[in-house]
């Protein structure tokens, strides 16, 4: 199980500029943090090793790469025990349309968000996660707009 670390206001501030631009260099980071280069480079190496940075990535435009839906599944599952969850959890990791999985509490076991490239391709996956075995129920829900997508974490 992971728990939260000490971070100090310096290793905060990292973080937050690392948020809000993954590919600021280390001087830079250092410049806005305000201490030097090398003693920067070692705290974002320790958050890194930590697991508090778990990767850089780029923020894409789904739409424009050819993936114009998105939509939430509510997954209810016949069984609980960890080897169901683990099943089902490593059956739709594999699915490259998955963007998140969650096992959340009530009413069903797992909150999925998932892409398509038009509403047959929609129609599938949710046909897929019906017939996943020890799958009991899915509910989809398509979204109209996202007017809100933060990545950034609050201090």
């Amino acid at each position: 199980m992971r728990t939260a670390i000490e971070l100090d206001t310096i290793d905060r501030k990292i973080l937050a500029e690392l948020q809000a631009d993954g590919r600021i260099t280390n001087v830079e980071l250092a410049k806005r943090v305000k201490i030097s280069a090398p003693p920067c480079l070692r705290r974002v190496r320790r958050l890194e090793e930590a697991g508090v940075i778990k990767g850089y990535h780029a923020s894409v435009d789904p739409v424009i790469l050819g993936w114009p839906i998105t939509f939430f599944a509510l997954v209810g599952l016949n069984s609980q025990s960890e080897n169901a969850l683990h099943a089902f959890e490593n059956e739709v990791a594999q699915w490259p349309e998955l963007q998140e999985c969650h096992m959340i509490r009530g009413g069903s076991d797992f909150l999925l968000r998932l892409v398509a490239r038009d509403v047959m391709h929609e129609n599938d996956l949710t046909r897929k996660l019906t017939e996943a075995q020890n799958v009991s129920r899915v509910q989809t829900f398509q979204t109209v707009r996202t007017s809100c997508e933060q990545h950034i974490l609050p201090e």
